[in-house]
C-alpha cells in the first residue's frame, strides 16, 4: 500500500509537469502522460531551471543528457535483464535508460534536493527504487540486501568518490557480476593502465587481480551539463575472482600498496619499510620470484604481484 501511495503521488506529480510543459490537451490521463514521456525527449535543463535546481560542486554534479549516449551506456554494461545499482541518479536521465533494459533498478542519490526532480524524471518508471542518500554510509550487507545476489553496478560518479567505491566493490561486494563507470579519464587510464607506465598503480593491480577492465568509449566535457573542466571516460569492470589464485587477499593487497606506498624507492625498501624484512630477507624474496633487487613496484604485472604475495606469506 505504500509503495502504491509513492508511485501515485510520483505520477501525480509527473502529470502536473506534462500539463504545464506539454498542453492540458495532450496530457488527460496517466495512460497518456506516460506515453508522453516515454516518447519524447525531455528538457532536463528546462526542468532543472524551472525546479529553481542549484548545483552543488561538494558532489560534482555534471549530468548527461544525450538519449543515445545513455542507450549505448546500458548496451556497454551489458544490461539484458536482471538487477541493476545505480549510484548517483542525477536527475534521472541515466536512470531512465536502465529501466528500459534491466528487470529491477536501484539507485541511490546522496543531493536531497534532486528528489523533486525525481520525483517527475521517474515518475512512469515502475521498475525503479531511488534512495535519496549517501551509499558510502550503507554496509556492503545493506546494500546488497537491497540487490539481491546478483546486480550490476552503473555509475555516473565524481573524482573524490571513485577509488573508495570501486575498491568497496573490489574488497567487499560477493554478487555484483561488474562496474559500468563513467569517470573523469585520467581514472579511466589508471584503472586500464599497464605496467611501466605512469598510471599504474595500486588501484591498477587491486582492480586487474579480480578483473577485467575495458575502457568502452571517451566522452567529451561537452555531452555533460554543467559542462566539467576534464573529459571523461566509461569503464567498464568485469569481475572474475577467481582468474588467479590468491591465497590471501588481504595479504595481497597490503604488498600491492607497500609496493607503490614510496613509488621512487625500489621494491626492496618498500619491503623492508612495510613488512619490517632486513634488507637481505627482501632480496632473496624477490629473487625467489625472479625479481631483480632494484626493480620498482610499477614494473611488475599482476601475475608478479600474486606471486611475491603468495612468496611473502610463507616467511610471515
Amino acid at each position: 500500500m505504500r509503495q502504491s501511495a509513492l508511485s501515485f503521488c510520483r505520477i501525480n506529480r509527473f502529470v502536473q509537469y506534462t500539463f504545464d510543459n506539454c498542453g492540458r490537451g495532450k496530457a488527460k490521463s496517466v495512460y497518456t502522460a506516460r506515453k508522453i514521456l516515454y516518447n519524447r525527449r525531455m528538457d532536463i535543463k528546462k526542468l532543472l531551471k524551472d525546479s529553481e535546481f542549484h548545483f552543488n560542486k561538494q558532489f560534482g554534479q555534471n549530468f548527461l543528457t544525450d538519449e543515445t549516449l545513455l542507450e549505448d551506456i546500458c548496451s556497454d554494461a551489458q544490461i539484458q535483464g536482471g538487477t541493476v545499482l545505480e549510484i548517483g541518479a542525477g536527475a534521472g536521465t541515466l536512470t531512465r535508460a536502465l529501466c528500459r533494459h534491466a528487470d529491477r533498478v536501484v539507485s541511490f542519490e546522496v543531493d536531497r534536493n534532486l528528489q523533486r526532480i525525481l520525483d517527475v524524471t521517474l515518475a512512469d518508471c515502475d521498475n525503479v527504487r531511488y534512495i535519496i542518500g549517501d551509499i558510502m554510509k550503507y554496509t556492503m550487507e545493506q546494500i546488497e540486501a537491497l540487490c539481491g545476489k546478483d546486480y550490476r553496478v552503473v555509475a555516473n560518479i565524481p573524482y573524490y568518490l571513485t577509488s573508495p567505491l570501486i575498491m568497496r566493490f573490489v574488497e567487499e561486494g560477493k554478487g555484483v557480476r561488474s562496474l559500468t563507470l563513467t569517470v573523469q579519464k585520467e581514472v579511466a587510464d589508471r584503472l586500464s593502465a599497464r605496467p611501466s607506465t605512469k598510471e599504474y598503480g595500486a588501484i591498477t593491480v587491486a582492480v586487474q587481480a579480480v578483473a577485467d577492465v575495458e575502457v568502452t568509449r571517451v566522452l567529451s566535457r561537452d555531452l555533460f551539463y554543467p559542462k566539467p573542466n576534464v573529459d571523461s571516460a566509461v569503464v567498464n569492470v568485469r569481475f572474475c575472482r577467481d582468474k588467479r589464485d590468491i591465497a590471501d587477499p588481504k595479504l595481497f593487497r597490503k604488498t600491492v600498496k607497500c609496493a607503490f606506498a614510496m613509488r621512487r624507492k625500489t621494491l626492496v625498501n618498500c619491503l623492508s619499510a612495510g613488512f619490517g624484512f632486513e634488507k637481505q630477507q627482501a632480496v632473496q624474496i624477490l629473487h625467489g620470484c625472479g625479481l631483480e633487487q632494484n626493480c620498482r613496484g610499477e614494473e611488475l604485472s599482476v601475475e608478479q604481484f600474486v606471486a611475491l604475495s603468495r612468496a611473502i606469506k610463507e616467511v610471515l
